[in-house]
């Protein structure tokens, strides 16, 4: 495989930029989430400009608000609001390159520390995590040095021993501890969450998949535009390149949780970290929808002033099952306050 080639894994300006914010004296943000923020950024739908992400209202709102919760867990002590402030400091940086005018850095910096502080509260809450997040709040719960792989997989062949019960009584001890936030949807004993998790892990990840290939198509049409072959793995088969995809989302996914942590539960305990076939969701949603109609029928679901989408102006506009703001007419930035 032809890393130099394919490129598949982000290669962020983050040390550019930190010097930069060095430099003009600006307020240190750390490290690993300004990575991460870079990363995401690169990896989603935005254009780039010069190995720099594009940002509109729209990218730093898919970014806080949808992606974000799905990857990344804070190191221990570290601030949730450094997402944010890596999101503003890219944004004077893009204003220093004269990529953004005063009044859009304005209007992205004001969304920005807003989103960052929802952002904050979504990595608390109990029903969004993914299973790499719930395994690496569990570890350094149990004092795992994470930085020891055999440490780790020796801990989750322990935790494989133990009954159910007793790993879903692990999981909501993070919540009676503080680490995560409760949420009314009953729970882990009820067996939604388990399921709602496995679905958000299995989608995380290919959506990272899905970027990653993204991103290397871009380096490829720059090698063609240079007169240069397309590498084996594109020449013919691309299973080779959908297998370095996925391995390289895992490797990817590790740098933002625990290393390894995602690959050793997907190749060796997959038991630990169940994600639903078909069959089961189409079950588990064919439930909620008679849920659904039997608090209508008893009066305790929509209102009539409800409609079909929440009073608030919120609404789900791209079908992924997420509520987010209404936009403006011009389809790429929402509408100032």
């Amino acid at each position: 495989m032809e890393d130099e080639d394919l490129r598949l894994a982000p290669r962020t300006k983050a040390a550019e930029l930190l010097a930069w914010a060095e430099a003009e004296g600006r307020e240190p943000v750390a490290e690993s989430p300004l990575r991460a923020v870079l990363a995401l950024l690169e990896l989603g739908e935005g254009r780039m400009h010069d190995g720099w992400p594009e940002l509109t209202s729209a990218a730093v709102e898919h970014l806080l608000y949808e992606r974000l919760y799905l990857y990344v867990q804070p190191e221990p002590g570290q601030d949730p609001l450094a997402y944010g402030a890596a999101v503003r400091l890219l944004i004077d940086h893009r204003r220093a390159a004269k990529r953004l005018n005063a009044k859009r850095q304005e209007r992205l910096h004001a969304e920005a520390e807003w989103q960052g502080e929802v952002a904050a509260g979504l990595l608390r809450r109990a029903d969004l995590v993914t299973w790499p997040r719930l395994y690496t709040l569990l570890l350094r719960a149990a004092g795992v040095d994470t930085a020891d792989g055999e440490a780790v997989r020796a801990w989750l062949e322990g935790f494989r021993e133990l009954p159910e019960e007793e790993r879903l009584a692990s999981f909501a001890a993070l919540e009676a501890d503080g680490v995560l936030d409760p949420v009314d949807d009953g729970g882990w004993e009820a067996g939604g969450r388990t399921l709602a998790v496995g679905m958000a892990t299995d989608g995380a990840r290919r959506l990272l998949e899905q970027g990653l290939m993204r991103r290397s198509y871009r380096n490829l049409a720059e090698l063609t535009a240079l007169g240069r072959p397309m590498p084996e793995e594109l020449a013919g088969d691309f299973g080779a390149f959908e297998e370095a995809a996925a391995l390289a989302a895992l490797e990817l996914a590790g740098t933002w949780t625990v290393p390894g942590l995602p690959e050793l539960l997907v190749a060796e305990f997959p038991e630990l970290a169940p994600e639903p076939g078909p069959a089961e969701i189409d079950a588990y949603l064919a439930g909620l929808d008679a849920a659904w109609a039997e608090e209508r029928a008893d009066g305790d679901g929509f209102t009539e002033t409800d409609g079909d989408e929440p009073a608030d102006g919120y609404a789900d506009t791209d079908g992924d099952g997420y509520a987010a703001p209404d936009a403006d007419t011009d389809g790429d930035e929402r509408a100032p306050e």
